[in-house]
């Protein structure tokens, strides 16, 4: 019964993901829905004091602040850089991406700030990793919470034996077609958070309740936030 719920959970999001351009949504009952950004960069290498983003992605999608259910999707970009640095051999053994690949490309700025400022809470998979890359590129990323979806759920707890997205991925079977790349690892994220924990809770409203890697947390600000869309 779960494995069927699970694979209409992730039926359904898919769907949804299909129809960003088809169907656009307004979520304006503040009462009812939130619109969270999840974000995904690949980079040079480890650093953010010598290295760069080379790809960024990002995926608006609004959910029920009671159930924590995911409704839709309402957006998503992702785009290529161009660094000024060289790549390091052991990211680019991660992400494949070369510095062929990356010439002449820029972030589509206006849109990613766009988004953000939709964005009533911001999540990413090792947060602390994105939240250094993403917040000096975007100063407006800097102001939102920033939740983890890698730590911010004691997933060993549960009983999974690891906490990296790829071997959450796997223990929930959630397929993906491009392992790091950011959009399918953003997507794949969003698609984790739409399963159920034990007590047949999506996992994104156990994130939500807790503290953020940054910021105040949600439930602290949401009195105050109407989503503009």
């Amino acid at each position: 019964m779960q494995d069927s719920l699970d694979q209409a959970i992730l039926a359904r999001i898919r769907q949804l993901i299909k129809l960003i351009d088809d169907k656009p949504t307004t979520y304006t009952d503040a009462a009812s829905y939130a619109i969270a950004g999840c974000i995904d960069v690949e980079t040079t290498g480890l650093s953010p004091n010598n290295d760069e983003v080379i790809e960024l992605a990002i995926v608006l999608f609004a959910f029920d602040k009671q159930t924590g259910e995911i409704v839709e999707v309402l957006d998503e970009y992702t785009g290529l850089r161009e660094p000024a640095c060289a790549i390091s051999r052991r990211a680019y053994e991660v992400h494949g991406l070369s510095k062929e690949q990356l010439r002449g490309k820029k972030l589509d700025e206006t849109k990613i700030v766009s988004m953000l400022q939709k964005a009533e809470v911001v999540i990413s998979h090792n947060a602390r990793f994105d939240y250094s890359f993403v917040a000096p590129l975007f100063a407006i990323a800097g102001t939102k919470p920033w939740y983890c979806s890698m730590n911010g759920i004691n997933w060993r707890r549960k009983g999974f034996v690891s906490k990296g997205l790829q071997n959450l991925l796997a223990d929930h079977d959630i397929e993906t077609t491009r392992a790091h790349r950011a959009l399918d690892d953003v997507r794949a994220i969003i698609s984790l958070l739409g399963k159920c924990n034990q007590d047949g809770e999506p996992y994104l409203k156990e994130l939500i309740q807790g503290r953020p890697f940054i910021g105040k947390a949600y439930s602290e600000i949401a009195v105050n936030i109407k989503p503009d869309l």
